[in-house]
């Protein structure tokens, strides 16, 4: 089922379609490209991220990985280019990697064969079938299938692209470099090259307007190379936070175990950017050729302190950076929290039975109460830990912990004095929950 929202195009635009266009890069290309006078639709499989999106523009909304032939058939009828800005680092609960790289790729060449429509593949530089990581070699396999659109097609190969919004890697970059008093030494071997949303959004337009020509394939990054560990210190003072007091070491196996950790995250459809792949991908560096977008034909891209140039950091900067290690921890935090309620409410049944007994209680009421509420709190703990579920199961935390209070000050509340505090340790969770619930969002 195809949720097409179309109103029709402007007469005489060129029309393009941008896959993935509510994503980190997606949107600056839409914006991009529609700065340029294009017609621009994008696509997405979420409509409350479309609608959310800060690019006004047509949307199709639809699972790229699933659509068939026939369906790209009639959804790219008439456009002039294809933009691919959809990608996925890992498979997982919530993503097929193979689809989304391969599949699609393969069912959209076929749909454009007979067309002179363009398709500009925004890739990854590193990209090849001999990659360390899945996420490069799937990708390589989806540029084979469209290198059978022979000189209708143009790859482009980013590095590290910053932005002055945050996701994924950024985001854990950030994160990293703002621990406080303590700098990550992580990977001091890797190299690290960068290139400005803006400008990657730039080549998409050059592509789209024929000053890259068509069948190029191209690294785009910005000029200067990083070490790891100083790329973290340049992004620590971008951010305006105090030098680190302490360089601490991370061995690999730790990395490896973190890797593990993340993994294992995706499968419960969290999109952890501190999985195995993107440890595989820091490890091996990311670089690339910086003269050769100029060469194709593209404007250059800004070097890194022209990039860092380009973004002031401001508070919200420094408040995200701060929040985005806090968040995983605070959702821990909650789902041991419930888990452990409802475990020891179980162990100690005779007792939270006696205190509702000794206050009027019938007998069986009182233990229904107390098995029921044990296991609402086991459910809701183990509920947070699904990320599609995560807003329901913390918005069930917060409603059981009022009505909890609530109730339970009725019945006795002579308990709101009680030297254990049952009562006052239900409002730290509660705004734990609360905290979570505000920082929830994922773009």
């Amino acid at each position: 089922m195809r949720d097409i929202e179309r109103p029709g195009d402007a007469p005489g635009l060129l029309r393009v379609v941008v896959l993935g266009g509510y994503g980190l890069i997606g949107t600056a290309v839409m914006a991009r490209l529609s700065d340029a006078g294009f017609a621009v639709t994008g696509i997405g499989r979420s409509g409350l991220q479309a609608r959310r999106s800060s690019v006004r523009a047509e949307w199709e909304i639809f699972d790229i990985a699933t659509m068939s032939v026939e369906g790209w058939r009639i959804s790219l009828e008439g456009v002039d280019v294809v933009v691919n800005a959809s990608g996925a680092l890992q498979g997982g609960a919530r993503d097929d990697l193979k689809g989304i790289h391969e599949t699609a790729l393969e069912r959209i060449g076929e749909a454009l064969q007979g067309t002179d429509t363009l398709f500009v593949q925004i890739s990854a530089a590193g990209v090849s079938d001999t990659a360390s990581t899945e996420f490069f070699r799937s990708k390589a396999r989806g540029e084979s299938a469209l290198r059978a659109l022979g000189q209708k097609m143009v790859i482009l190969r980013p590095t590290l692209v910053l932005a002055p919004g945050a996701y994924g890697g950024t985001a854990l970059l950030r994160a990293a470099a703002a621990i406080p008093f303590v700098l990550p030494r992580v990977m001091p071997n890797s190299t690290m090259r960068c290139v400005l949303i803006d400008d990657l959004a730039q080549a998409v337009v050059d592509a789209a307007e024929g000053r890259i020509p068509r069948g190029a394939e191209v690294d785009v990054t910005g000029a200067g190379a990083e070490s790891l560990p100083d790329l973290l210190q340049r992004i620590r003072r971008w951010l305006g936070i105090p030098p680190a007091w302490i360089r601490l070491p991370v061995p690999s196996l730790a990395m490896r175990g973190l890797g593990a950790l993340g993994d294992l995250a995706g499968y419960l459809g969290w999109r952890s950017p501190l999985r195995s792949t993107a440890i595989h991908v820091l490890r091996d560096g990311i670089t690339a050729d910086p003269n050769a977008l100029e060469h194709a034909g593209g404007t250059p891209c800004r070097d890194l302190d022209a990039i860092f140039q380009a973004l002031p950091a401001t508070l919200q900067e420094r408040w995200f950076a701060r929040a985005y290690l806090l968040f995983p921890l605070a959702v821990l935090t909650l789902s041991v929290f419930w888990i452990a309620s409802g475990v020891l409410g179980l162990i100690g049944f005779a007792a939270a039975h006696d205190i509702l007994t000794s206050r009027g209680w019938p007998g069986q009421q009182a233990g229904l109460a107390v098995v029921a509420g044990a296991f609402i709190d086991i459910a809701l703990g183990t509920l947070v830990l699904w990320r599609p579920k995560l807003r329901k199961a913390v918005l069930g935390m917060i409603a059981v912990s009022l009505a909890y209070v609530v109730g339970g000050s009725v019945v006795a509340p002579d308990l709101w004095l009680d030297p254990l505090g049952p009562f006052v340790k239900v409002l730290p969770g509660m705004f734990l929950a609360l905290f979570v619930l505000a920082f929830s969002d994922e773009r």
